[in-house]
């Protein structure tokens, strides 16, 4: 059985890092298709990468922004960025590489 806690920690001066569990059903869905015998290697990778996609979208859905201005075709304006410094993605042992591509593919910015 495949239980997906993924740990985000979102600043170094926290005591407790937040855990957040995913039960998004479209991510239910394709560890489902995931988990099947019948699933090929390459099934497998191409549902992780859609999976971690998934759970980037979800993760950093709290993350503190700023406004900034910026130099429209039509005009300038004030629009939001995402506050602070670069992410920084770690993964934990083999099984987080594999959701690595899928994150950056969402952030290509971040820090591994």
């Amino acid at each position: 059985m495949m239980v997906l806690n993924i740990t985000i920690i979102q600043d170094c001066t926290m005591n407790t890092p937040r855990v957040s569990v995913i039960k998004h059903p479209l991510i239910q869905h394709k560890l489902t298709l995931m988990r099947q015998k019948e699933s090929t290697c390459a099934t497998f990778r191409t549902l992780l990468n859609e999976i971690s996609m998934l759970m980037a979208y979800e993760l950093t859905r709290d993350l503190e922004t700023e406004l900034v201005d910026i130099e429209t075709p039509i005009t300038t304006m004030r629009s939001p960025v995402i506050k602070g410094k670069k992410l920084v993605i770690v993964s934990i042992l083999r099984a987080g590489n594999g959701l690595l591509n899928g994150i950056l593919e969402l952030i290509p910015n971040a820090r591994v």
